[in-house]
C-alpha cells in the first residue's frame, strides 16, 4: 500500500515499542504503516523533513474540559491541541447523563481531533464552575443519577471511557465518601474505570486510594497540602505505595488548583513517577498556571524525569488506562497520530499552582501534529 504521509529522518521516542532512534514513520489509510530507514515514497505520497524533531505517538491530555458553550469550564479543542501537540483529548465530567447528548453532537462529532470522555455521574456534570459561581456539583447528593449514568455511559461505549466523580471539600462539601461510592457503583455496573477527583478534605486522600480499584485513577495525585501523597518528611504515604501495587493509576491534573512542585519534587525524589501527565486545562487555568499540556510536561522534564518517560506518561500510559491499546504508539497497525516535538533550551520560568516558580532550562515544544495519517497543523 502507498504511503500517505512520510515523516522523514525524527528522532522517534515511542515507550511502547521502547524506541529511541532516527528513522521515518510512513502513514496509509488512516494508520501507523511503517517504521524504517528511507520509506519509499510514491509521487501521490507527501513527505515532510522532520529531521532535528522528535517523533512521538500523538500526545493523549488525559484531563481536559472541553464541552466549549455547554459548560462555562470548557475551552475550544481544536484550538487546544494544535497548540499543545495533543491528538487525543480526553474531556473528564465536564457532561453528565443530563447533557451527554449535546456534548457528543455540538462539540465531538463535528471535531478534528479525538475527544473521548470520562461521563460524570452527576445529572449535569460540573455546571457551576467559574471565576464568579462555583457550586460543587458532588455537595448535592439529588443531582447523583447513577441509573441514567449507566444507561448513558452503556450506549455510547465508543466515546465514553469511564465514570467520573469529584469528592473533597469543594466538589462535594461535607458529603465525605457518598459520591465517590455512587460513582464506583456506575463503574463496576458498565464495567469501566473510575476517576475521582481529589480536593481539600474531606474525604481524606487515604480515604479515597482505599475504595479505588485496579485500573482506577485517582486525578489531582500531586496535589498541594492538605490531601497531599507526600509525608511531611518527604516520603511517599504508604497508602499510596500499595494503592499502586494493586493497580491504582495516579493522573496529575494540574488545572487551577492541583499541582504543586514541593509534592512533586518529593514524590520523584522518592522515584514515584505519575502513571500519566495531563493538564486539566479550562477556562480558569488555560492563561496560567497550567497553560496547555507542553508546559505541563516541561515541568516534570525540568525536575529530572526522563523525556522518554515524560513521553510515555502522555502517550502509551494514558492509552492503557483509557483500554485504548490502538493509540499512544506508532506501531504499524496503530491509529495514524503522531506529535511532533522540539525541547528547546534556555531559561524559562514556571509556576505552580500556591504560586511557586520554578526555572527551568528546557521547554517541550509542539512543533506539528499529525490525525488520522495526515498532516494536520500546522499547515
Amino acid at each position: 500500500m502507498p504511503f500517505d504521509l512520510i515523516l522523514r529522518g525524527g528522532r522517534v521516542i515511542d515507550p511502547s515499542q521502547k524506541l529511541d532512534a532516527v528513522t521515518d514513520v510512513g502513514f496509509a489509510a488512516g494508520k501507523v504503516a511503517a517504521l524504517g530507514r528511507e520509506l519509499q515514497a510514491d509521487p501521490a505520497t507527501e513527505v515532510r523533513d522532520v529531521s532535528g524533531l522528535i517523533v512521538s505517538p500523538g500526545i493523549i491530555d488525559l484531563h481536559t474540559h472541553v464541552y466549549w458553550g455547554g459548560t462555562s469550564l470548557g475551552i475550544d479543542a481544536e484550538e487546544f491541541c494544535r497548540n499543545s501537540g495533543v491528538t487525543t483529548s480526553v474531556d473528564t465530567g465536564s457532561a453528565g447523563p443530563g447533557n451527554f447528548a449535546g456534548f457528543r453532537k455540538h462539540v465531538i462529532e463535528p471535531s478534528q481531533v479525538r475527544i473521548l470522555a470520562y461521563l460524570h455521574v452527576s445529572h449535569a456534570g460540573i455546571f457551576g464552575f467559574s471565576d464568579r459561581v462555583m457550586v460543587g456539583e458532588s455537595e448535592e447528593l439529588r443531582l447523583m443519577n447513577p441509573i441514567d449514568a449507566a444507561r448513558v455511559a452503556d450506549e455510547n461505549r465508543d466515546l465514553i471511557v469511564g465514570i467520573k466523580v469529584r469528592v473533597g471539600l469543594f466538589a462535594s462539601g461535607t458529603s465525605g465518601l457518598v459520591p465517590l461510592e455512587i460513582a464506583l457503583e456506575v463503574a463496576e455496573q458498565v464495567g469501566m474505570p473510575l476517576m475521582a477527583h481529589i480536593d481539600h478534605p474531606p474525604p481524606s486522600y487515604e480515604e479515597v486510594l482505599a475504595r479505588l480499584r485496579p485500573g482506577d485513577v485517582l486525578t489531582h495525585a500531586f496535589r498541594p497540602f492538605p490531601n497531599t501523597p507526600a509525608t511531611a518528611q518527604g516520603t511517599v504515604k504508604k497508602v499510596v505505595l500499595e494503592a499502586r501495587e494493586r493497580g491504582v493509576l495516579f493522573d496529575i491534573g494540574h488545572g487551577k488548583g492541583s499541582f504543586a512542585f514541593k509534592t512533586a519534587r518529593a514524590m520523584l525524589a522518592n522515584g514515584f513517577y505519575p502513571d500519566t501527565i495531563s493538564s486539566d486545562i479550562h477556562q480558569l487555568c488555560i492563561d496560567g498556571p497550567a497553560f496547555d499540556q507542553v508546559t505541563t510536561m516541561s515541568k516534570f522534564l525540568c525536575m529530572g524525569m526522563p523525556l522518554p518517560d515524560v513521553i510515555a506518561a502522555s502517550t502509551v500510559n494514558a492509552a492503557m488506562a483509557l483500554r485504548r491499546p490502538e493509540l499512544g504508539s506508532l506501531k504499524p497497525g496503530s491509529v495514524g497520530d503522531a506529535t511532533l516535538l522540539s525541547v528547546r533550551q534556555g531559561t524559562f520560568d514556571y509556576v505552580d499552582v500556591v504560586g511557586e516558580h520554578l526555572t527551568g532550562d528546557r521547554k517541550v515544544a509542539s512543533e506539528g501534529v499529525v490525525i488520522g495519517g495526515r498532516w494536520w497543523h500546522p499547515r
